[in-house]
């Protein structure tokens, strides 16, 4: 019989455990329930997927995510391992033979959703399954305090009741204390061994850093220090904009987010991976399974909506032990982006009741029906159709997803695409005598960067709010110039698949979930608070204040984060700056950008030294934005 140790080399290619892994596994070989709290990169998934080799039966695990649940089956089946994932909108017939496959067919893990577990058939195939082992992963789902809770979790509770002497584990990689307490009561752990690594980093430098112009900051940030780096931005419009801009200044950069098909988002991991491409500019899409050691900067080019979000895309940077830092990028505006981003369209109760019901009447499902129905689903047309909030109702649905009423999935993959096969000059000819196909034409190439390069996903209705036209006009216009053969035009009526879990039962469809709605909308809009106090504290260590927030309370001056640095810094003589600012113009006008990168001394001190001379009348500002003296 092979050793963990064994299994390791010939399976993961390691020849050491990581910190902790060792310690779990065997707590879990020897039938001990498990809470294992391991930061971002600890490698959860082989402290259950090595006891549950090493057992004859079944590993369950209940993951909340279907991308993740794909991934690691994929790892596991690259592997030579047999696993499978039950994921939503399997049809009876199959999900009843792929069960049978569990029980018959020496298969090593089954992947489901917790909404799973509410099905009869599943549970009943689940008492003839040999489970040597019960994974939760992604725990802190499971508690109304945790970040992205989902009430669906509270059901994992019967498979206590179905297999009662198998043990359990539980994995997280951001739990604060209330929230570990509440995992071990809801999944009713028995003495449940816990293991939790420090999420101190000592290498790792949290930098916040207030900037008016962040493009110049990145540009400065990735000149003062070589290496590979992830900028994380908030939408894929902005990720491909900051990745042009980067490779327009001599930067190898790609982009990645949802929209990119599957084919070429491993193609760019793999050029980043190997070095080939030095940034990788993307939404948070980009984190599942990064293993990538040798990370010298992770950017944030926006605010994150939670601590727990930002701590773990920031852990990505510097796990070969290498000093590394995490930056975070913030200007006047950003407090209030945030709050509009993420608090003001929160929805309440009603608004939930009101969607649902539209939804209903969108899809024609009669009360006491449409359980399991699997539409497909025009997000822009239906908000449109009933003059609805965006935000609002992308909040709404995914709150609706989160407990289980429904399930929400964005298809990006089937997106409507473009692709201009032309020159920008043959374009540009073509409608100069096509003068009516102008506006819209334009308006995409405003909209979509790199269209001339590749095949961009486009938002036909995005297009056509822009300009205050129809969906169909914008389609119109796509067609003919397809027919001039100028561009590849690729049309899809849906963007996402709607499965509705139970029957249509209005009002006492939500009221059954009213509690949760409250707790997601004010969990949400707490976290959103926590992390603009986070990024307005100039006074507690960044990392003392992560480590606090996770439960740390004991810990030091980390002495490489922004604060920090900016307390061991000598102090600043304002009559020093304005004097170097005098001389620097005496010899020529220089923008504020070019007068900042002389000075030693912060960005802001320099500006408001900057206004205070500008009032002063000691300098001014000439037609072309540059200073210069009275």
């Amino acid at each position: 019989m092979s050793s963990p140790i064994q299994l390791l080399q010939e399976n993961w290619n390691y020849d050491t455990f990581r910190p902790l892994q060792e310690e779990i596994i065997n707590a879990v070989i020897e039938n001990n329930d498990a809470f294992a709290l391991l930061p971002t990169g600890g490698g959860k998934s082989i402290c259950f997927q090595i006891p549950a080799l090493l057992r004859p039966g079944i590993c369950i695990v209940i993951s909340p995510l279907i991308a993740l649940m794909h991934d690691q089956v994929q790892h596991l089946q690259q592997k030579g391992i047999k696993a499978i994932a039950l994921t939503s909108g399997i049809k009876y017939t199959e999900l009843d033979t792929l069960l049978d496959n569990c029980i018959y067919g020496n298969y090593k893990f089954l992947y489901l959703s917790p909404e799973r577990l509410q099905q009869d058939l599943v549970k009943e195939r689940l008492k003839r399954m040999k489970i040597n082992l019960i994974a939760i992963d992604e725990a802190h789902c499971i508690s109304q305090w945790g970040n992205d809770f989902r009430p669906s979790y509270k059901k994992i509770k019967i498979l206590r009741e179905l297999k009662p002497a198998v043990s359990m584990i539980a994995l997280t990689a951001s739990a604060t204390p209330e929230v570990v307490d509440d995992i071990i009561k809801e999944l009713d752990l028995f003495q449940p061994k816990i293991f939790r690594q420090s999420f101190f980093r000592s290498n790792l430098g949290y930098m916040v850093y207030h900037t008016l112009d962040k493009n110049d900051k990145l540009i400065r940030i990735l000149n003062r220090y070589p290496g590979s780096s992830i900028i994380y931005v908030r939408n894929r419009k902005s990720a491909i904009e900051i990745s042009d801009f980067l490779n327009a200044s001599g930067y190898t950069s790609a982009y990645y987010h949802g929209g990119v098909d599957a084919k070429e988002k491993t193609k760019r991991f793999q050029q980043w991976l190997a070095e080939e491409v030095r940034v990788m500019v993307a939404t948070n899409a980009f984190g599942m399974g990064i293993d990538k050691s040798n990370v010298k900067t992770i950017i944030h080019y926006n605010i994150p909506e939670s601590i727990e979000s930002y701590f773990q895309e920031a852990g990505r940077a510097g796990r070969d032990g290498e000093t590394s830092y995490a930056f975070l990028l913030k200007n006047e505006n950003d407090i209030v982006r945030v709050q509009n981003q993420f608090i003001k369209v929160l929805p309440d109760v009603d608004f939930v009741k009101f969607v649902y019901r539209k939804l209903c009447n969108y899809f024609r499902i009669s009360y006491g029906e449409g359980e399991q129905s699997a539409h497909g689903f025009n997000f822009n047309t239906f908000c449109k159709t009933y003059d609805l909030n965006t935000l609002m109702t992308y909040n709404t649905l995914q709150f609706l997803d989160r407990c289980s009423v429904i399930n929400f999935t964005q298809r990006f993959t089937k997106k409507s695409t473009v692709h201009i096969t032309t020159t920008g000059d043959q374009l540009l000819k073509y409608l100069e005598q096509n003068t009516h196909l102008e506006l819209i034409t334009k308006a995409i190439l405003r909209t979509y960067g790199g269209i001339f390069d590749e095949e961009v996903k486009v938002n036909l209705s995005l297009i056509a709010s822009k300009i205050n036209t129809s969906e169909a006009n914008v389609i119109d216009v796509l067609k003919k110039l397809q027919d001039a053969e100028l561009l590849e035009f690729n049309y899809k009526l849906t963007d996402a698949d709607i499965v509705f879990l139970v029957p249509r039962e209005d009002e006492h469809t939500i009221n059954r979930v009213k509690p949760y709605i409250k707790e997601l909308s004010a969990s949400k809009a707490n976290k959103v608070k926590t992390m603009i106090r986070f990024v307005q504290n100039e006074s507690i260590c960044r990392s003392r204040q992560l480590l606090a927030y996770f439960g740390e309370k004991d810990s030091k001056d980390c002495g490489i984060c922004s604060v920090c640095i900016s307390n061991k810094k000598t102090v600043i003589d304002p009559k020093k700056i304005r004097n170097d600012i005098v001389a620097l113009l005496q010899q020529k006008q220089l923008s504020s950008r070019e007068i900042i990168s002389h000075l030693k001394c912060p960005e802001e001190t320099a500006l408001e030294i900057l206004r205070e001379l500008n009032t002063h009348n000691i300098i001014k500002i000439d037609s072309y934005n540059n200073y210069q003296l009275v």
